[in-house]
């Protein structure tokens, strides 16, 4: 019998990844959580130094929660979006 390392067993479970992007007057940013298969949440705030419309703000969080999990080592992810527009152009509608 051999054993098995947790490197050879595929992730049972997804990360999950929560976005959101805001735009107003006073400024664009992001509000993004990364939930691990395990359960345990990091959740960031993000400013940005840049103006951005509502759907370009909501994509600028899914790219940054996206290289944010693919940093903290998910192998599997499911995203989340309120954006309409976001969603259907992820998954090619």
């Amino acid at each position: 019998m051999t054993g098995t390392t947790q490197e050879e067993v595929p992730e049972a479970r997804p990360w999950l990844l929560h976005v959101d992007g805001s735009s107003t007057a006073q400024g664009s940013g992001a509000g993004i959580v990364l939930t691990t298969p395990q359960g345990d949440d990091m959740e960031f705030s993000v400013k940005f130094d840049f103006k951005a419309s509502n759907n370009e703000a909501e994509y600028e969080a899914l790219v940054l929660g996206m290289r944010m999990a693919q940093d903290a080592g998910a192998l599997h992810l499911l995203a989340y979006s309120d954006s309409q527009l976001i969603v259907k152009q992820v998954n090619g509608e």
